[in-house]
């Protein structure tokens, strides 16, 4: 009898096998033709594009600033009573700035409308909307974790500490970045620049010529740049560079099988197709531990974000129709549900086909963020200036970043995102056969 039954499940096997290799030239003719749709749709979205440019004067301006304010920023920042140097009016409006930012950095989801909010009372600074869209995007990173996919591949304690890597970034960078947007509201406000207090919030020598220039100039493009090259290297060295994750999330073969499935893209819904489904444009980042690429990849999604105006427009209206609540239900309703996934369900049927549901499948579990994950305490620790550190390269190293914005050549992904899902789907159920065929051999050997 169990001769008989190897010899089926050896029959099986072979079966699946043959039609796998059946199936493969018709899987590779599929991928060539989603690659040249999303190339034609990314060529027909780019007629109207508008090329965004920085001004090399601009440039040059900031080239010469950035050493004269590394001095200055060095004295201020080894003054011992560096608050009892401002006014008692500079320094209410420093305690308003700590408490409106350590408010609303309680978690993604509060971080990620501040940013929305913000960018709304001041368009002229793109780098809000980018960043609204960035932090989505993490928030779905984050609820994917507690989906019904990835829990099926990844253990609990992996899971939790991918979790806290995102949330410690988010929320790094935030802590950055959201004063000096105040500070600047502030500063507009009150008819003058305000920025000589940045030391006060731990803000890089790196962005205060940065900041007094865009004050002077209104150049949204070298403020946009710079602000992406400061917050990577803000995360760079407590973040990328932590022994911590390293050894728990960065060096884990889960982890450096993002790219590959396509887990760590930033998505941008910028419209429905005719049949209602999403249409999204975007990248997928290759190597998130290079922070050349985290720069260069911002970069290109601040090129398509406000350099294609289909894609802004569409943006825009989703930002404003669509409170962020870290499901991805949020952009794709017809295929994710905010119902928290059953920790009952243990077995998974298949129920993609590209990027519809099978018929009478259901929609894939993606909870919503405060269902997802409880909030955690926020852990900035001491901060060192990366600008001051690195001193006399510093200056050559971030003007390579102020070349040019290059706008990609595909960035329409919504077939690429569904084909992710898909890959990720066929890895859960590979999973289960592996599962189920080891238990079978094991109690065989009962």
């Amino acid at each position: 009898m169990e001769q008989q039954q190897r010899r089926t499940n050896g029959a099986s096997f072979i079966r699946r096998v043959v039609l796998a290799l059946r199936e493969f030239p018709v899987r590779i003719a599929a991928y060539v033709k989603a690659k040249r749709r999303a190339r034609r749709k990314s060529e027909k979205l780019s007629q109207h594009a508008v090329r965004l440019a920085l001004k090399p004067e601009h440039v040059q301006e900031l080239r010469a600033a950035w050493p004269e304010c590394v001095g200055a920023m060095r004295d201020a920042v080894a003054e011992p009573a560096l608050m009892e140097s401002y006014s008692e009016r500079e320094r209410a409006l420093i305690h308003r700035i700590q408490h409106e930012t350590e408010t609303a950095n309680r978690n993604n989801v509060t971080r990620t409308e501040a940013y929305r909010a913000f960018y709304f009372r001041c368009p002229e600074l793109h780098w809000a909307l980018l960043a609204h869209m960035v932090s989505r995007n993490g928030g779905w990173n984050m609820t994917d974790l507690q989906g019904d996919l990835l829990p099926r591949l990844l253990d609990r304690s992996y899971r939790k500490q991918a979790f806290l890597l995102l949330e410690r970034a988010n929320a790094l960078i935030f802590q950055d970045a959201y004063p000096q947007l105040l500070l600047y509201e502030a500063s507009r406000k009150e008819g003058r620049e305000l920025f000589g207090l940045l030391p006060a919030f731990g803000v890089s020598a790196f962005m205060r010529p940065v900041w007094s220039q865009f004050w002077r100039r209104r150049d949204s493009a070298v403020l946009t740049t710079a602000l992406i090259v400061n917050e990577q290297h803000v995360i760079e060295e407590p973040i990328v560079q932590s022994r911590y994750f390293k050894e728990h999330v960065l060096h884990k073969p889960s982890f450096l099988a993002q790219a590959p499935l396509q887990t760590n893209a930033v998505l941008m819904p910028y419209g429905a197709s005719s049949e209602g489904a999403m249409k999204l444009a975007g990248l997928v980042l290759e190597n998130f531990r290079d922070m050349n690429e985290r720069i260069e990849f911002g970069k290109r999604l601040y090129a398509i974000l406000f350099g294609i105006p289909d894609v802004k427009k569409g943006v825009l209206a989703f930002v404003r129709a669509v409170p962020h609540t870290g499901s991805r239900a949020d952009y794709a309703p017809h295929l994710f549900s905010k119902q928290l996934r059953s920790s009952s369900s243990r077995s998974y049927s298949e129920r993609l086909e590209g990027c519809r549901l099978k018929r009478g499948a259901r929609r894939l579990s993606s909870p919503q963020l405060t269902e997802a994950w409880q909030d955690v305490p926020i852990e900035i620790g001491s901060r060192t200036d990366w600008f001051l550190e690195k001193e006399a390269e510093a200056v050559n190293a971030v003007e390579t970043y102020f070349k040019e914005l290059p706008l990609p050549d595909v960035f329409e992904i919504t077939e690429e995102h569904c084909s992710g899902l898909n890959k990720i789907e066929l890895g859960v159920l590979a999973a289960q056969r592996f599962k189920s065929a080891a238990a079978a051999v094991q109690q065989k050997r009962r």
